[in-house]
This record gives C-alpha cells, sequence and structure tokens, in this order.
C-alpha cells in the first residue's frame, strides 16, 4: 500500500510563523507534525509515499525528509495551487496508479496512529475507510452519518444541520474507485475538488466506504491555540525524562523532562512534562509544565509556562510568558520593571521590549 501525505499550503491561520515555514514543519514537542505522520506510516507498513508539495515551501519539505529515518521511496508532487484534497489526488494519479493508498493531511495529529485503520480496510474490502472523530463543533467539518455497523450512508461538507458530530479527521484509505468518483465531480463554490464530494460519489456509485470513529485525540495544528494544544497533549505522553545535557549542583529538575545534548541548565527550575532542545541554556529562569524549548535558544532570568519556543530564540528577564508560541530566532527582551503576564504569536526574526 502507498500513502500520499498532503504538505501544500501557505498556512495562513498560523501567520507570521508561516511566513517562514511550512506549516507542517512546525515543531511540537521540538519534533516536527510531519514526522509524527511519517512515522505513523512506517508503523502501518507503508514504503512508498508520495507527497504534495507547494512551489512556496516545496524546497523546505523536500529538505526536512532528506534525512529520511522511516526507510520511505519519496516521491515529491508540486501542486500548483490548493485546489482541493481531491485535486491532490489528481495531482498523483502517476504516482499512486491502480494501488490502494492511504491519504494522510500533513498537519494532522492522530493520537494512537493508524495501523488498526488501515487494517480495517484491509478486512472490510471497502472502497474506502474514512477515520472519523467526535466534535462539539461538527458545522465546521465535513461530516459523515453512519449505520450501526459502521457503514458511511452519507458525507457532507459543513453543514448547516449536521446529520451527527462525526466529523472526517483528514486520514483516509481508498481503493483505486476513488479516481473514477473523483472524475465525475466539479468544483464546490469554493472552487475546489473536494474529497467529501468524491467519497459521495463513490456511494452513490454503489461503492462501500466504512468509518472508524477515533477514540484518542486528534488536534489540527492550524492555529496558535490548536499548536499549543498539540504540544500540551503530546508532552503529556512522554513516558520518561531523558537528561542528555548538563544540570548543575542547585538546579532542579522534576518530573518528565528531556534536556538535549550540549544544553546547560544553571540555577534554574524545569518542571515536567517538558523538552529543551539541544545546544540551548537555561539559566535563572523556571520553565513550566507543557513548554517545549527549541535548540540554540539562551533562556535568562524569566519564567515560560504552556508554550513552544522554536530554535535560537532569546528569552530574557520576562518575569512570566505563558500561552505563548516564539518563533525562531526571535527575542523577547524585559527592559522595564514591573510584573506582567505575557500572551504572544510573534513570528520569526522578530524582537519584543517590554
Amino acid at each position: 500500500m502507498k500513502a500520499l501525505v498532503l504538505a501544500g499550503g501557505t498556512g495562513t491561520r498560523l501567520r507570521p510563523l508561516t511566513y517562514t515555514i511550512a506549516k507542517q514543519l512546525v515543531p511540537v514537542a521540538n519534533k516536527p507534525v510531519l514526522y509524527y505522520v511519517m512515522q505513523h506510516l512506517k508503523d502501518a507498513g507503508v514504503k512508498q509515499v508520495g507527497v504534495i508539495i507547494s512551489p512556496e515551501t516545496g524546497s523546505q519539505i523536500r529538505e526536512a525528509l532528506l534525512a529520511n529515518s522511516w526507510g520511505f521511496e519519496f516521491t515529491f508532487l508540486v501542486q500548483d495551487k490548493p485546489a482541493g484534497l481531491a485535486h491532490a489526488v489528481v495531482t498523483a494519479r502517476d504516482f499512486l496508479r491502480e494501488e490502494p493508498f492511504v491519504m494522510y493531511l500533513g498537519d494532522n495529529l492522530v493520537g494512537q496512529g493508524i495501523r488498526e485503520f488501515v487494517r480495517l480496510f484491509d478486512q472490510s474490502r471497502a472502497d474506502a475507510v474514512v477515520l472519523l472523530k467526535e466534535v462539539p463543533n461538527p458545522r465546521l467539518f465535513g461530516v459523515a452519518q453512519i449505520d450501526s455497523a459502521g457503514r458511511i450512508l452519507k458525507l457532507i461538507e459543513k453543514p448547516k444541520n449536521p446529520p451527527s458530530n462525526l466529523a472526517l479527521v483528514g486520514v483516509y484509505v481508498f481503493s483505486p474507485k476513488i479516481h473514477d468518483a473523483i472524475k465525475k465531480i466539479r468544483p464546490s463554490h469554493r472552487g475546489e475538488l473536494e474529497i467529501t464530494d468524491a467519497i459521495q460519489q463513490l456511494l452513490e456509485s454503489g461503492g462501500s466506504v466504512h468509518g472508524l470513529v477515533l477514540q484518542s485525540w486528534w488536534l489540527d495544528c492550524g492555529k496558535k491555540d490548536d499548536l499549543l494544544e498539540a504540544n500540551r497533549v503530546v508532552l503529556d505522553e512522554l513516558s520518561l525524562g531523558n537528561i542528555k545535557g548538563q544540570v548543575d549542583e542547585i538546579s532542579r529538575v522534576s518530573g518528565r523532562v528531556s534536556v538535549g545534548q550540549n544544553s546547560c541548565v544553571r540555577g534554574s527550575t524545569i518542571r515536567g512534562p517538558a523538552v529543551v532542545g539541544e545546544g540551548s541554556i537555561i539559566e535563572e529562569s523556571f520553565i513550566g509544565p507543557y513548554t517545549s524549548i527549541g535548540s540554540q535558544c539562551k533562556i535568562k532570568q524569566s519564567e515560560i509556562e504552556h508554550a513552544v519556543v522554536f530554535d535560537g530564540a532569546k528569552i530574557m528577564g520576562v518575569s512570566r510568558l505563558e500561552d505563548s508560541v516564539v518563533g525562531r530566532n526571535s527575542i523577547v527582551e524585559k527592559q522595564t520593571a514591573g510584573h506582567s503576564a505575557l500572551r504572544l504569536l510573534i513570528g520569526d526574526d522578530a524582537q519584543v521590549f517590554l
């Protein structure tokens, strides 16, 4: 079975961060979201992966996947414009050929992996299987109506009156029949070829489509608050800490904390779950739970909690930084007295002096 990973798009909801980094490469617990996707595919036994990239960020995606610790045979496919998920399948037609494939949105995080999902496709002999999740706001998603056996009866994209609260997660397995279904649909009011329309066409043509309801978490890392929540959830699942850097005698590290190689913790407290990347300096500071500090960062005389700090950032003399995302090589430095809690979303190379 092949896989098609969608790693295009412009990430407008995460700007200014995504002016200089592809949204699929935004780090969660110091690892790009896209790497979690690749690990899930490896665990499911996939060997060949087609990656949909955009002209704007395609070079970043290629470079990020060069190490290829998963052992995949990669094929990179350029989608000139974001014309819909079904259009991505059209773009990848020559790569996919007449084989079944997993389609996985590259900016989604799924808690339990996809092995059971792929197994259901093999066992059910369905023409498609879609991953579903109960959500409190189904009007914002593609929504499925299923019967007691888990068969999909109907799919609707962002309905005004949802038939259920089961949203399409962004992970699918398709048989080659999906290609004929896509040929029969037309662009939606958004001007895109919707994968929900293609699956509905598959149903109307007599195809069999099953749904699997996800029992663990699902997170779309498309906005600041979603990114922070994804970071919190992934850190919460850390089983053990891993201290590879140096921690001096007066520092206190408690809970599940990872400190990367060549990092130094001096006169500081780190309370997990938290991660610190390689080559970072934490000095006279408090790093609270659910915080990810990237590599080559410098944190001095500051308190940080529930935050994502990208590589190369410097945070100096900040009495309280929380619920924040700090971009690469940014500087947050407090230059005046007084105590206040900061809430920030700042882009790469920005400087904030307070």
